[in-house]
């Protein structure tokens, strides 16, 4: 990886998956679990693809660039100091399995 990329993973995120607990009442509770700790770039979108996002009113889309990290979905979320993203789509970039992108959505 070019030392150029490394420099740019300086934002520290959590990926979150939802789990499920039944408790003594057959209730089901669902919360959120650190499953990964990752640096990250982060790029905001510009041009062609804000306006794309605005169009569906996703303002506050965002693209996490990160290590190549296998098990990542579109089911998790991103913690961002104390903000919450969705996940929208998870990319391998250039299918090389060295950087992946995650397009997420703030939630507000």
């Amino acid at each position: 990886m070019s030392r150029r990329l490394t420099n740019q993973f300086k934002h520290r995120i959590t990926i979150q998956a939802q789990v499920g607990e039944q408790n003594e009442n057959g209730f089901s509770s669902q919360e959120w679990q650190d499953r990964h700790h990752l640096w990250a770039a982060i790029k905001t979108l510009r041009g062609r693809e804000y306006h794309e996002a605005a169009t569906t009113q996703n303002e506050n889309t965002v693209r996490f660039v990160v290590r190549y990290t296998a098990g990542i979905t579109s089911d998790m979320r991103i913690q961002y100091k104390d903000r919450t993203f969705e996940i929208v789509s998870v990319i391998n970039d250039d299918e090389r399995n060295v950087t992946m992108t995650i397009v997420a959505k703030e939630v507000m």
